[in-house]
């Protein structure tokens, strides 16, 4: 952390003039504050993170409640750490005459009360972001700084209304957010909160009900717009909180999600989870490409997904004849009747698996009940005992609802032709025999939308198997508590400890003893929802089936679209509104970012018709910035030359080689990437290898586009072998 005998800036010679004192003496004063006020507040929050931790852990709520006290102490002790005097973003200056606002990360008060740092997502700093010459929202002025090292290293002032004092401002031809375009690029995406725009502000701060669709080509910031929406919902929208389920962001590739790792803990907030597709089902992590493009197509529809249902009731069928269940103390007959009623015991939408146990206690109540009515002596507990443990009732149960493996429902579609034409009667023969295959749990990528639905369907398979085990340790706990209990009370013949025994013999210590069920849950999927919100990114890329699977955690619809049709690797001829209504999602409300802030001029005139070959009516956004650097060609036998001078002549930032079929030099600033992977992701430079060979028709077209628009500085495409 800067101490605060140091001052705060550390102009360059060539910016001297910005360092006079009229213009940063405030700052330096209010960044001395900010300096002490972070001392204090650390120092504070690390005593009361240690004094919680040595509470009781306690039971029940009170235990929910310092664990939730623990998490949000070491957030915020986390946020504070990963920066200093930096939190600082910029101020405003009310056109009234009033104090200056500044604006962090975070907010900030020190020890009196006072505040130093408004919090970016606050009411009272949107000014900050949203002000423009036309809508000045009050403000004369706003001011943004760069840092690097934890000071100042320029800094950009905006007069905004007509008036604005321009004696107290150091006015640039160049803007924060241009200046900001040109920096080199590292291995993790940054925020943007510094620079962001009126128009990708609007964005970020709109409500989270519904269905918000972020539209934009490459360049136009609509991934880091979507992360600072979801940072932004989570602080100020109650109904996108941690207890309602937060927020999940799905990226297309782990390579975007390290890219993307550090952009919400930089806006404070890190409680968000992450993933891809894949990570939604234990299956995924094994699963490679789908190579037939037909098999993919047919798995990905939402007529596939559907036959699940019928899979799955294939296995749900009561029997239709009775059953004699013999026991210590009373023969007693199933009928017909008897199976129907307890198969509807369960509600509409229990999973299967856990439906089976609903159905087996219906069943165990219906016989002790008949059993009882016949002789009201018969020990209920041990008649219950011997019905849990009876063969041919429970092997007649396993017949008539057995317990499913979610993986093993998909896996016989592809392993039992007669099995897949009686769930999925739509298909041709030759579709049949496509989709069959010698290793039906070779899972690919097509297989999880149907494995996922499948799970929900029939439940966690081992969830069954878990419970009846803490049950039978619970039980067996309960009964060496009372022999505990008996012995004592037997071994206490004075009556000296009455009081201890009396609670021997409560609740309360066989609470302690025993523990509470519900602490003993393990193995909770953290992808499995509900969330409150969900982020997915380049979701022009998703199949019918792959959006249920993100459909099943979202009940409530609230979800941030991020994608391109342009970049749409197997097509895209619908609207968004008509795609997105066909899934069931309403009506959404479409925001279009047309500016490509980040690609240069130079590589969207050569990237553009790559995609209208292909695609006449791609939206093809509008470049506002030149490097003044041509695309460059070359063979491909010059690539080592070409990186190992690159990299000679620019000690920083990143570079990618897309379609290398061999290791590049230079890692870890040069990254050897396909097409698909580059999605997401930008660079200082980009550097394409025999590009045509990548394919033809949309898919080509795409993957030329995408990996041509990765470049922010610079562009090469090398041919030839």
């Amino acid at each position: 952390m800067t101490a605060t005998a140091t001052p705060a800036f550390d102009l360059p010679e060539h910016l001297a003039v910005k360092a006079d004192p009229a213009l940063v003496a405030d700052d330096e004063r209010r960044f001395a504050a900010i300096g002490t006020a972070l001392r204090t507040t650390t120092a504070d929050l690390a005593e009361r993170l240690d004094a919680v931790r040595r509470q009781p852990a306690g039971r029940g709520q009170q235990t929910l409640d310092r664990d939730a006290e623990v998490r949000r102490l070491s957030a915020r002790l986390r946020a504070l750490h990963r920066f200093g005097l930096d939190l600082c973003l910029g101020r405003t200056t009310p056109a009234d005459g009033g104090e200056p606002v500044y604006v962090g990360r975070l907010g900030l008060t020190d020890a009196d009360g006072r505040r130093l740092l408004v919090d970016w997502r606050s009411p009272a700093a949107e000014p900050f972001f949203a002000a423009t010459r036309a809508r000045p929202m009050g403000l004369a002025g706003r001011r943004r700084y760069r840092w690097t090292g934890g000071r100042v290293t320029d800094y950009w002032d905006e007069v905004l209304a007509d008036d604005g004092a321009p004696g107290h401002a150091a006015l640039d031809d160049e803007s924060a957010f241009i200046a900001s375009l040109g920096t080199s690029r590292t291995a993790r995406m940054r925020d943007v909160l510094g620079t962001i725009q009126a128009d990708q502000d609007a964005i970020v701060r709109a409500g989270s009900r519904g269905t918000l669709v972020v539209e934009g080509g490459p360049g136009t910031g609509k991934t880091v717009v979507a992360l600072h929406r979801a940072a932004y919902l989570l602080y100020a929208d109650p109904l996108v909180d941690h207890r309602r389920g937060g927020v999940l962001v799905v990226g297309p590739s782990r390579p975007y999600l390290d890219y993307v790792a550090d952009v919400l803990p930089n806006l404070g907030e890190d409680g968000a989870r992450t993933c891809v597709l894949r990570d939604l089902v234990p299956e995924g992590a094994g699963a490679v490409p789908e190579r037939d493009p037909e098999v993919a197509r047919l798995k990905g529809t939402l007529a596939m997904v559907r036959a699940v249902e019928p899979a799955v009731r294939f296995s749900e069928r009561p029997p239709t004849d009775g059953l004699l269940v013999e026991t210590p103390w009373a023969d007693l007959w199933l009928g017909p009747e008897d199976w129907a009623e307890a198969f509807g015991a369960p509600d509409p939408g229990t999973p299967h698996d856990e439906a089976r146990d609903v159905i087996e206690e219906a069943l165990h109540d219906l016989l002790v009940a008949r059993a009882r009515d016949e002789d009201d002596e018969i020990p209920e507990d041990l008649l219950r005992r011997a019905l849990r443990r009876h063969g041919a009732l429970t092997a007649v149960l396993d017949r008539a609802w057995p317990v499913l493996d979610p993986a093993e429902v998909v896996a016989d579609l592809w392993s039992v032709p007669a099995y897949l034409r009686l769930c999925a009667p739509w298909l041709t023969p030759d579709q049949v025999r496509l989709l069959q295959r010698d290793d039906p749990r070779a899972w690919t990528d097509a297989d999880l939308p149907l494995i996922d639905a499948a799970r929900h369907r029939v439940g966690d398979p081992g969830a069954a198997r878990r419970r009846h085990r803490r049950e039978a340790e619970a039980a067996a706990e309960r009964e060496y508590r009372a022999r505990v209990a008996d012995d004592l009370i037997a071994a206490d013949h004075e009556g000296e400890q009455e009081g201890m025994l009396d609670m021997l013999r409560g609740a309360d210590l066989e609470h302690a003893l025993v523990g509470d069920p519900e602490d003993a849950r393990t193995g909770t999927d953290r992808l499995a929802g509900p969330f409150a919100h969900v982020v997915v990114d380049e979701a022009q890329e998703l199949s019918d089936a792959e959006w249920q699977m993100l459909l099943r955690r979202s009940p409530s619809r609230s979800l941030t679209v991020v994608g391109d049709r342009a970049q749409a690797r197997h097509g895209f001829a619908e609207t968004w509104s008509d795609r997105l209504r066909r899934l069931g999602l309403g009506e959404p409300a479409v925001a279009a970012l047309t500016i490509s802030y980040r690609t240069p001029v130079e590589v969207v005139a050569a990237a553009e018709p790559v995609i209208r070959a292909a695609l006449p009516d791609a939206q093809v956004p509008t470049a506002v910035r030149s490097t003044g650097v041509p695309v460059g060609h070359g063979a491909v036998a010059d690539l080592d030359d070409l990186l190992t001078t690159w990299l000679a002549e620019h000690p920083e930032g990143v570079a990618c080689v897309v379609g290398a079929d061999r290791d590049v030099p230079g890692a870890p600033r040069v990254r050897s990437l396909s097409p698909v992977e580059a999605k997401g992701l930008e660079f200082d430079l980009v550097v394409l290898v025999d590009p045509e060979r990548w394919g033809g028709g949309v898919t080509g077209a795409v993957d030329r586009y995408v990996a041509m628009t990765r470049a922010t500085q610079r562009l090469v495409v090398l041919t030839g072998s």
